[in-house]
């Protein structure tokens, strides 16, 4: 099959195939942070293989419904896109900012949230406290962020848009107009329930 394609691309290795493309993605000089990207990939394997498998209900252990099971699934992915993805094109990536692996830490602990709170946030649907408002904003940012560095910025544009559309509908023109959500309403609906994101 190698046979068939041009000559430039013969000659170089499949790795850097990849990374030439549209976005490219990170090839770490620091075995550290390689170490650090296997390990959260074996790991989510291992989660998923976990999940699907009957095991859970068999020993009895660490037994997850849907929501906690998404909420798992998105940390993995929100902090692989920080991990794997540079913030641009042209940016340094055989290194790991620190803003990286921070922006992706505080990306986990948005979607785990839902995890830790899952009972108390269970209690109050549609009246959420300060403290979900900010993890709602703050995980929606951080999950466009990682939808643009992972598939590029058509998808964040769009995904921003109807987010702006939910809450500036009073200021849109008749024909599209309506009441509009408070910011509360739409963190509820589009982080902290099974309705949006999850």
């Amino acid at each position: 099959m190698q046979k068939n394609l041009p000559q430039e691309l013969q000659n170089r290795s499949f790795y850097s195939f990849i990374a030439s493309l549209d976005l490219g993605f990170r090839e770490p000089s620091n075995l550290k942070i390689k170490t650090l990207i296997l390990a959260v990939l074996f790991f989510w394997s291992l989660f998923q293989l976990w999940y699907a498998s009957p095991l859970p209900f068999s020993l009895n252990f660490f037994i997850l419904n849907d929501t906690e099971a998404r909420s798992l699934h998105l940390s993995f992915a929100i902090f692989l896109a920080f991990l794997i993805f540079p913030t641009w094109k042209n940016s340094k990536n055989n290194t790991l900012p620190i803003q990286d692996l921070t922006i992706g830490s505080i990306g986990v602990f948005c979607t785990i949230y839902i995890l830790i709170f899952y009972t108390d946030l269970s209690n109050r649907p549609g009246d959420p406290i300060a403290l979900d408002l900010l993890i709602g904003v703050l995980g929606i940012a951080i999950l466009l962020e990682a939808s643009r560095r992972s598939l590029g910025s058509p998808l964040m544009i769009v995904a921003g848009f109807f987010m702006l559309y939910a809450f500036a509908g009073p200021f849109m023109p008749d024909v599209i107009a309506h009441k509009g959500a408070s910011l509360s309403k739409g963190m509820s609906h589009y982080w902290l329930s099974t309705e949006g994101v999850f």
